[in-house]
C-alpha cells in the first residue's frame, strides 16, 4: 500500500502522472524543480517500492538525465524506461532535496501486453506510416517523427471500427482458459488447432497463470492488506470484517498480544473490527495479525521516517598529533539517525574498544576523536536518509614553535652576557653549543630550564667566550644561534691634548660598512668607545636633524633620556639606546665628538627589518571539478630582507577553521589549490614569508565554487547529406556534475586545414542540428561541445570526413493497400488520402486525373519531402476517375494510379 508523503516545500514545478506502459515501448518520465530560492543544487533519487534507489540500476534498460536551464533556474530531470516489461509494473517515488528543504511525489506504472489482432486495419486507418497510433481503453496514444506531417482521419478511424462490428459475432473461445482445464498430454494438440507455433513460450506463460487459489476463510469475509505504510509520527488503521458479529479477536505484533491502551485503540462496529496506532514510532515498523479462532489473517506494517536533512555541515579540520577533535553536525529533526563512516569504513558505537565516542545532543550529532594521531588523517563522512556531508581531518607531526630566539651580544671585559629563548612547548629540552662545541655548565657558565625559556648565563666574560652560540631543541630540526661580540677597552696613555678619537666596534652587526641591521621589535644597544683630552663633547643626529646631545661631565641635557631611543653615557663611552625598534627608526645616524684639540665624525646606517606586509589582490581564476587556480601580488613591503615566498590557506565559506594548503614555502604568486568538494564554497587567504618571519594574513578572497566542465557529448553520428548541409546527431555527456549543462557548440574544420569554425552562434539545447552553407563537394569534419558555467568540455569526434554531396535515391511511392483496388465514396464524404514515398533529392510530385493536370480549385494537393496529399472535403461525382501520382528526380521516374468512385446516398 502506497501513501503520499506530505509536501514539505513545494520544490516540484512539475510532476510525473501514473501511466499505463506497453510491454517493449518505451516510457519517460519528466520532473522539474525550482531553484530559485535555493543556495545549493538540489539531489534527486528515483526510488521504486520503499527504499530501491534506481540510481544504482541505471544503465540500458533505466536511464537517468537531468539538466539545467540558468534563465529560468529550473533543473530538468528525467528518468527513461527503455522497452517496458511486466517487472517495471509497480509503485513509484522520486524525492528532491536540498539543504533544509525537501519535497516528494509518487506516481504508478502500470504494465499492459502489447495488442497484436486488429492492429494492421486501425494503422490503415490513419495515412501516415511513420506514425504509430493505438487505441486502448478509450485512450488514443500515438507517436510521431515530425511536426508538420498533416492531420489524423479520426472520423475514418471510427468509421473503420465502426464497419468491424458485425451484426451476429462469432462466439470467441478462450485458448489459454482450455489449457488450464485440459491435460499436458493435449497441449500439443489444443496449440496445433488453434496456430499457436511458439509451444515453450507458452508453456512459460501456461505455468505464470495457473495460481494456487488461497483458501477461503471462514472466519473473515475481508482479511487485512498485504502491507501497510504511514509516516513516522502519524496513525494508522488496520481493519478486517468478521464472519460472525458476536466473534472475539485478538491483535498480535510479532507474535505478541497487544494490549489496549492510549497508543493500541482496538473497536467493534457489528463485523467490523479495527486496530487504530497512533503517533507510530519505528518500533512500530512490525508484522501484524488478527486471530479469530484458529484463524490468522497477517500483514506487515512499514514505517517511513520523513527525511532528514543535514542543517550545518562538516568543518574541515587540521590538528597535530595528540590533539582533540569534535566533527559536529545538526540535522533537521531529534532523534534522528545518522551513520559515521571513515573514508569506506562505518565507525561502530557498540564496539568499546574503539577510539571514537559518538554524542547527540538534540539535533546535535558529534564524533569525538580524544587524542588524534597520524593514522586518522582522511575524509570522514556523515550520513542521514536525506542528506550527506564529509569534512577532511588532517593530522600533522606536532612542531615546535619559537616564540623568542636568542640576540646577538656585544660585552666587555668582566661583564655578564646571557642568551634567553622562549618555545612553546615547556617540556621540551636542549643543548647549547659554542662554534659546534656542546657547552658544558661550570661556576662560571650556568645554564637553566625554566618552563618556556631556556638560558646561558656566562659571568666574567673573557676574550676567549667571543664566537657563536647555538641552541638546539631535543628531537626537533631546528636550531637557534647568535654571536657574542667581546668588546676589548684599550687604555692607552692620553696627552692632555689629545684630539677626540671614535673607536666604532660592532662587527656583529654590521653587512656592510657602518650598516647595522636590528630586527624590528628587538632592541639595540650600540655601544660607541671615545677617546680624547680633555673629555670631547658628543652629538648624535639623524638625518640633518640634532637629536641627542651629552656633556664631559656625563651629566645628559637630553628631553628624551628615559624615552623608547635615549643615550646613555659612561666614561668614554656614550651609547646609542632604541627600544623595540620600529620601521621609522630606521636611517643615516651621525655621531660628533669635540674639545679643544678637535672633531671627529662617524656616519652610520641603521636598518630595520620586519616581516613583510602581507600580500595583495587574493583571488581565484580558474576552477576545475576539485581544484581551483589562486593568483595574488607579492606584498609592497617586504620588510627589508628578500622574500622566500608564501603560505596558503583555504577554508568553507560560513566555517571559521582554516586549512594549511602548503608546508614547504612556495615561491610564485599562482598557485593550484586541489582536494576540494565540488559545488562547495571556498575562501583563500595567503601569507607571506622572509627570513624574519610570517607576515599577516591577506584579505579573503572572494567566495568561489570548484566546477568541472562536463564530460564530452557522447555517440556523434551524421543524420543526412545534401549538396549544402550536413544533418548531426549526438547524446548527452554520461558527466554533467553541479555545473549543469546550458547547451552545444558545433564545430567544423575543412580538409587541409587546421582552424575549426563555429557552426552556431548561439547555445543549442537540442541533440540534433543541421550545418547550412558547406561548399558542395568539400570534405569536412565536425566536432561537438557541451558548455556549462565552468567552460567548455572536450569535444565529441567524428571520427572521419564527410563528403558533402546529395546522396541519391531513386523514387518510389508506396501506395497503401486499401487504395490498390477501387477507393468507393459515398456523395457528400470526405477524401482524405496521404501517400507516402521515398526519394532523394525531394522529387517533384504531380497529379493527374485521367491523364490531365487535376484541377486545384476542386481538388487540394499538399506535398511534403515524404508524401502527398489528396484532399476534397465534399465529395461529388465529377470528382469520379482514374487519378494518377508521378515522381520524377532528374531522369529517373515513378507513378502510381488510384481509381476513386463516388457513387450515391442510400435513400
Amino acid at each position: 500500500m502506497l501513501s503520499e508523503r506530505t509536501e514539505l516545500t513545494g520544490l516540484f514545478v512539475e510532476k510525473p502522472e501514473s501511466v499505463v506502459a506497453i510491454t517493449g515501448k518505451d516510457v519517460t518520465f519528466v520532473v522539474k524543480v525550482d531553484s530559485t530560492n535555493l543556495t545549493r543544487k538540489p539531489t534527486m533519487k528515483w526510488l521504486k517500492g520503499k527504499w530501491m534507489d534506481l540510481g544504482s540500476k541505471a544503465g540500458k534498460h533505466i536511464q537517468l538525465k537531468e539538466s539545467y536551464d540558468r534563465n529560468t533556474k529550473i533543473y530538468t530531470y528525467e528518468m527513461k524506461i527503455v522497452k517496458v516489461v511486466p517487472g517495471d509494473a509497480g509503485g513509484y517515488r522520486c524525492e528532491v532535496s536540498a539543504k533544509d528543504k525537501c519535497d516528494s511525489c509518487t506516481f504508478e506504472i502500470t504494465v499492459e501486453a502489447a495488442e497484436q489482432e486488429g492492429q494492421a486495419d486501425i494503422l490503415s486507418t490513419f495515412k501516415r506510416i511513420d506514425r504509430l497510433c493505438f487505441l486502448k481503453f478509450n485512450v488514443l496514444y500515438y507517436s510521431g517523427a515530425g511536426e508538420d506531417e498533416g492531420e489524423l482521419d479520426f472520423s475514418a478511424l471510427l468509421k473503420a471500427v465502426k464497419k468491424k462490428k458485425k451484426p451476429e459475432p462469432e462466439l470467441e473461445i478462450d485458448v489459454w482458459e482450455l489449457l488450464k482445464s485440459a491435460h499436458p498430454s493435449e497441449y500439443e494438440k489444443i496449440a496445433f488447432q488453434y496456430g499457436i507455433t511458439d509451444l515453450r513460450g507458452m508453456l512459460k506463460r501456461l505455468k505464470k497463470m495457473k495460481v494456487v487459489e488461497p483458501k477461503v476463510s471462514e472466519a473473515f469475509l475481508r482479511r487485512l492488506e498485504s502491507a501497510y505504510s504511514v509516516n513516522k509520527g502519524k496513525k494508522i488503521v488496520l481493519s478486517v470484517e468478521v464472519t460472525d458479529p458476536n466473534a472475539e479477536i485478538k491483535w498480535l505484533k510479532n507474535g505478541q498480544e497487544i494490549k489496549a491502551s492510549a497508543k493500541y485503540i482496538m473497536e467493534s462496529d457489528g463485523n467490523i473490527r479495527t486496530l487504530t496506532i497512533n503517533k507510530c514510532s519505528l518500533a512500530d515498523d512490525a508484522a501484524y495479525e488478527c486471530v479469530v479462532g484458529t484463524d490468522k489473517c497477517f500483514t506487515e506494517v512499514f514505517v517511513k521516517e520523513p527525511p532528514i536533512t543535514i542543517t550545518k555541515l562538516l568543518d574541515d579540520y587540521q590538528v597535530v598529533v595528540g590533539e582533540r577533535v569534535e566533527f559536529e553536525i545538526e540535522v533537521s529533526e531529534e532523534g534522528a539517525h545518522v551513520i559515521w563512516m571513515f573514508e569506506d569504513q562505518e565507525l561502530s558505537r557498540d564496539d568499546k574498544s574503539s577510539k571514537y565516542r559518538f554524542k547527540k545532543d538534540g539535533k546535535r550529532h558529534c564524533l569525538i576523536i580524544q587524542e588524534a594521531t597520524t593514522e586518522d588523517s582522511g575524509m570522514y563522512f556523515v550520513y542521514t536518509n536525506g542528506g550527506q556531508s564529509k569534512g577532511e581531518l588532517i593530522v600533522e607531526e606536532k612542531e615546535l614553535e619559537v616564540l623568542q630566539s636568542i640576540a646577538d651580544l656585544t660585552v666587555k671585559s668582566s661583564e655578564q652576557a646571557m642568551f634567553k629563548c622562549e618555545v612553546s612547548d615547556e617540556k621540551v629540552t636542549g643543548k647549547w653549543f659554542k662554534d659546534g662545541k656542546e657547552v658544558q655548565a661550570s661556576k662560571r657558565i650556568k645554564i637553566s630550564h625554566i618552563g618556556r625559556f631556556h638560558r646561558l648565563t656566562i659571568d666574567d666574560v673573557k676574550p676567549e667566550d667571543a664566537g657563536d652560540y647555538t641552541f638546539i631543541p631535543d628531537g626537533y630540526a631546528i636550531s637557534l644561534s647568535a654571536k657574542l661580540n667581546f668588546l676589548e677597552i684599550k687604555i692607552d696613555y692620553v696627552p692632555r691634548q689629545d684630539p677626540p678619537k671614535i673607536h666604532l666596534d660592532v662587527a656583529g652587526n654590521l653587512v656592510s660598512q657602518n650598516t647595522i641591521i636590528v630586527v624590528a621589535g628587538n632592541k639595540l644597544r650600540l655601544d660607541v668607545e671615545i677617546t680624547g683630552e680633555p673629555a670631547p663633547t658628543v652629538c648624535w643626529m639623524k638625518g640633518d636633524k640634532f637629536t641627542y646631545l651629552e656633556w664631559p661631565s656625563g651629566l645628559c641635557t637630553l628631553t628624551d633620556a628615559e624615552g623608547r631611543v635615549r643615550v646613555e653615557n659612561r666614561k668614554d663611552l656614550s651609547s646609542l639606546v632604541i627600544e623595540g625598534a620600529e620601521r621609522e627608526d630606521e636611517g643615516n645616524y651621525t655621531i660628533t665628538v669635540t674639545n679643544p684639540a678637535g672633531e671627529d665624525k662617524a656616519n652610520l646606517f641603521i636598518k630595520i627589518v620586519d616581516v613583510p606586509d602581507p600580500p595583495e589582490n587574493v583571488k581565484c581564476t580558474g576552477v576545475g571539478e576539485d581544484c581551483a587556480t589562486i593568483i595574488w601580488e607579492p606584498p609592497k613591503f617586504d620588510g627589508g630582507a628578500p622574500l622566500k615566498g608564501y603560505l596558503m590557506e583555504r577554508k568553507k565559506k560560513g566555517s571559521s577553521r582554516w586549512t594549511k594548503l602548503n608546508f614547504d614555502v612556495y615561491e610564485n604568486t599562482t598557485y593550484e589549490a586541489k582536494r576540494m568538494i565540488e559545488g562547495i564554497l571556498y575562501e583563500i587567504r595567503v601569507f607571506a614569508v622572509n627570513g624574519i618571519g610570517i607576515s599577516a594574513p591577506s584579505l579573503n578572497s572572494k567566495p568561489f565554487m570548484p566546477i568541472a566542465p562536463t564530460s564530452e557529448p557522447t555517440k556523434l553520428i551524421v543524420d543526412d547529406v545534401t549538396d549544402t548541409t550536413c544533418s548531426l546527431k549526438w547524446l548527452a555527456p554520461e558527466r554533467i556534475g553541479a555545473g549543469g549543462l546550458d547547451g552545444y557548440i558545433i564545430e567544423f574544420c575543412k580538409e587541409g586545414e587546421t582552424e575549426w569554425h563555429p557552426a552556431n552562434t548561439d547555445l543549442i539545447e537540442r541533440q540534433s542540428y543541421v550545418v547550412r552553407n558547406l561548399p558542395t563537394g568539400e570534405k569536412v569534419d565536425f566536432r561537438v561541445v557541451a558548455v556549462n558555467m565552468a567552460g567548455r568540455s572536450p569535444p565529441a569526434l567524428l571520427g572521419q570526413l564527410v563528403t558533402v554531396r546529395e546522396i541519391m535515391e531513386h523514387p518510389k511511392i508506396r501506395l497503401p493497400r486499401e487504395l490498390r483496388t477501387k477507393y468507393i465514396k459515398r456523395v457528400g464524404e470526405k477524401i482524405n488520402l496521404v501517400i507516402p514515398f521515398q526519394g532523394k533529392p525531394r522529387p517533384v510530385a504531380t497529379w493527374l486525373k485521367d491523364g490531365q493536370p487535376v484541377d486545384e480549385k476542386k481538388v487540394g494537393i499538399r506535398n511534403s519531402n515524404v508524401d502527398s496529399i489528396l484532399f476534397i472535403r465534399s465529395a461529388e461525382r465529377e470528382h469520379s476517375g482514374k487519378y494518377t501520382l508521378s515522381l520524377k528526380i532528374e531522369n529517373m521516374e515513378d507513378s502510381a494510379n488510384i481509381d476513386i468512385r463516388i457513387v450515391g446516398k442510400i435513400t
